[in-house]
């Protein structure tokens, strides 16, 4: 297939998806976005304390010496 038709059908696709696209189920939208915001707010990078001490005491050392 050229180029020119792969294009073509790619397209005819983006447009679809553009201009035709389902219903939206808002009730089940809120739903899920109300689940989620609640658990997103208990984030914990259980890595930054680790890498934060090392700096430190490296970051010390050099004073010292």
């Amino acid at each position: 297939m050229g180029r020119g038709r792969q294009k073509a059908k790619h397209t005819k696709v983006a447009r679809e998806l553009k201009y035709f696209s389902p219903d939206t189920n808002y009730g089940a939208l809120e739903k899920e976005l109300a689940t989620k915001s609640d658990s997103g707010d208990d984030y914990v990078d259980k890595w930054a304390d680790d890498f934060d001490d090392e700096y430190d005491a490296d970051h010390d050392q050099n004073k010292t010496a």
